[in-house]
């Protein structure tokens, strides 16, 4: 039988054995990339992480990478080919990526805004001085998209839109994809569409509001005319075959974010959202359903 001595002796080797065990995943992971889809700018994009990837590298403890896309496929290919091990995907991003991975990839957190809402909205927006009140004032007219993989930006709007009666393929007039949230509002305002999809939180944060505060466009030169049943906050995404020590690490750090680097908080949510919470892919297998009803209906029309 053991003495005493030897059982402490053998509760200390194990203690120190299990921070060595934990840190193991740098050996395979010494630099970790990362990658998001947004409604920005590329420029303003990369503004807006430079303190964020700052404060991972501190809180993971390895250099981070943040690399552009110039669209949500971008950043979905290179999620799958393990190009980016860390994705800010949007619901519908997500779930395209866990289709064509064949679940591959899982989300770990999804934000919390400061009313204490788990999502945002899908909304269509005209021009403020325009005549048009709702969906069926913009029958026969010109209406933006922003991209395929977008949840806000065509994939919930084509949805829901079709399910309450407004098919966009023969409701409206034209239909076109502008390549951003940020492009169908100025090509909106331009003249060039009647309306657009967008995404909206509340009425202190949406994609029209920031470029607002942005001084982009004119405060107020936009309004909603229909909005979308809530869809899930934007995952924090990664492939499932990553350490569970190294994801474990992803999430305490944008757990501990708002407290621990608010200037980096700040310029990642322009102090808009409260936090995150853990999700699992169970809060967004309804996104998984919605694309693959949308490809079917797609395949048959």
């Amino acid at each position: 039988m053991l003495n005493r001595r030897a059982l402490i002796a053998a509760a200390l080797l194990i203690g120190a054995a299990a921070p060595a065990a934990a840190d193991d995943w740098r050996k395979a992971y010494p630099k970790l990339t990362m990658g998001v889809v947004t409604s920005e700018n590329e420029a303003d994009r990369i503004v807006r992480y430079k303190p964020v990837i700052a404060y991972l590298e501190q809180a993971i403890g390895v250099p981070v990478e943040f690399r552009n896309a110039t669209d949500y496929a971008g950043v979905i290919e290179a999620l799958n080919a393990d190009k980016l091990q860390l994705a800010g995907l949007g619901p519908a991003a997500y779930a395209q990526a866990w289709i064509i991975s064949g679940g591959e990839v899982e989300p770990l957190l999804g934000q919390i805004d400061n009313a204490g809402t788990f999502g945002y909205h899908a909304v269509a927006v005209v021009r403020s001085e325009s005549p048009y009140q709702s969906i069926e004032d913009l029958r026969g007219k010109k209406f933006a998209f922003a991209d395929p993989n977008s949840a806000s930006g065509f994939q919930a709007p084509s949805f829901f839109l079709k399910e309450a009666g407004y098919p966009p393929e023969t409701f409206f007039g034209s239909t076109a994809f502008s390549g951003s949230h940020e492009n169908s509002i100025v090509a909106l305002l331009n003249d060039t569409f009647d309306g657009a999809a967008t995404w909206w939180t509340n009425e202190e944060r949406s994609n029209f509001s920031r470029m607002w505060d942005k001084g982009m466009i004119p405060k107020g030169s936009v309004r909603v005319i229909w909005k979308s049943p809530l869809l899930p906050s934007s995952p924090l995404t990664v492939r499932t075959s990553m350490p569970e020590p190294l994801k474990q690490s992803i999430r305490s750090a944008f757990l501990n974010m708002p407290k621990d680097d608010p200037e980096a908080w700040k310029a990642m949510t322009d102090g808009k959202a409260q936090g995150y919470k853990e999700v699992t892919h169970a809060d967004y297998e309804p996104m998984v359903r919605m694309i693959r009803e949308n490809q079917r209906t797609r395949r048959g029309s």
